[in-house]
């Protein structure tokens, strides 16, 4: 062992220390946030650098174990967070039982990316899994002309084209009622609202999110984002009527702030116990998170969760078919708040002056 790979070591066990640090800290700026997505990243790299110290440094060296636990440990904290969206996890959702069309919901939701020209094949994703809904984010007006030839089949719809890379699309062969665009936190990020009406003749409420991302080119903290999943989660925590919420949230599923949003809200991750299902970045496969979500109340058990191969955007589309099954379902659990949590909410809401009440909550005519 030399000199030169022990400082080398030194460094890069540091590094590691530091980046498994930073997401602790409640600190909206992007550093901090962004430190909570390249979870299952680190965790490679921390196995690989402990890989190293164990067979390239002096084990009898007292420095090296130094070293050596701090890569063990940080390897096991990014870990903990990660392998809840695993197959060595307990599913938070069950699987469903029945295969009747007349309980079954798809939606289908996509982060098309603005600039990208390839609608045939999100089209074609369309017709060949014939979901439900479709909720599209950063479709501009481009991408509406070229959705529309949806309607026939998807008549009902929410639009909001927009140049930002922030406008939204809902098509649905199911009816939409009351539906709203609302503007929750920022005056040009939208978020719709509307009640479902399921072939079972229930009804759901449905909220499609995309919150701006913390960024170093957008928003320089979470606190916008943060401050909108918040409202969102204690404007339906009360509500024991089928819900769900889907969209891309700009976080990760395992981050603080996904936690505090399903602690608050009581929705269920059908994630849990089954995978990532990494959506973004679709062209580096080395630097992928889950960034695009739904979570749901415990009326729906799981019928299969799907990402779909590319469609010319930075993310993946992602498919989520679900059984509406109220008594099967009525024993399903998530996380649980506690006080901490629901005083950091407050915190973060009133930050940006938002209020729950802010949320539309679409009743039937």
């Amino acid at each position: 062992m030399t000199i030169f790979s022990l400082v080398i070591f030194s460094v890069a066990t540091l590094a590691i220390v530091a980046v498994t640090l930073l997401p602790l800290s409640r600190n909206p700026h992007w550093l901090f946030r962004g430190a909570d997505f390249p979870r299952l990243q680190f965790a490679a790299l921390a196995g690989m650098l402990f890989v190293g110290e164990w067979f390239l440094l002096d084990l009898g060296h007292p420095i090296v174990w130094v070293l050596i636990a701090l890569t063990v440990g940080c390897l096991g904290w990014q870990l903990a967070w990660i392998l809840p969206y695993t197959v060595l996890w307990p599913t938070e959702v069950k699987s469903a039982k029945t295969s009747g069309a007349e309980n079954a919901l798809s939606i289908l939701t996509a982060n098309v990316l603005t600039p990208n020209r390839e609608a045939e094949a999100l089209l074609d994703l369309v017709r060949k899994y014939e979901p439900d809904i479709l909720v599209t984010l950063e479709s501009d007006q481009w991408w509406q002309d070229r959705l529309d030839s949806l309607e026939p089949d998807m008549p009902h719809t929410l639009k909001c084209p927009l140049d930002n890379l922030y406008g939204m699309h809902v098509y649905s062969r199911l009816p939409l009622e009351n539906g709203t665009i609302e503007y929750l936190v920022e005056k040009d990020v939208p978020s719709m609202h509307a009640l479902v009406r399921m072939r079972t003749g229930d009804r759901l409420h449905i909220h499609f999110l995309h919150p701006a991302p913390p960024s170093p080119t957008e928003n320089p903290e979470s606190a916008e984002r943060d401050a909108e999943l918040v409202i969102v989660a204690r404007s339906v925590a009360d509500s024991d009527e089928p819900i769900i919420v889907t969209g891309d949230l700009n976080d990760v599923a395992w981050s603080h702030t996904t936690r505090l949003f399903r602690k608050l809200s009581g929705l269920l991750d059908p994630r849990v116990g089954r995978g990532m299902y990494n959506t973004f970045h679709a062209n580096y496969p080395f630097a992928r998170w889950p960034l695009d979500h739904l979570f749901h109340s415990h009326h729906f058990t799981l019928r299969s969760i799907r990402r779909l191969p590319p469609i010319g955007s930075d993310h993946f589309a992602l498919l989520t078919e679900l059984s509406y099954a109220p008594v099967r379902g009525a024993d399903q659990e998530g996380l649980q708040d506690d006080q901490d949590d629901r005083a950091w909410a407050r915190s973060i809401a009133d930050e940006q002056d938002a209020h729950k009440s802010d949320v539309p909550r679409p009743e039937s005519d």
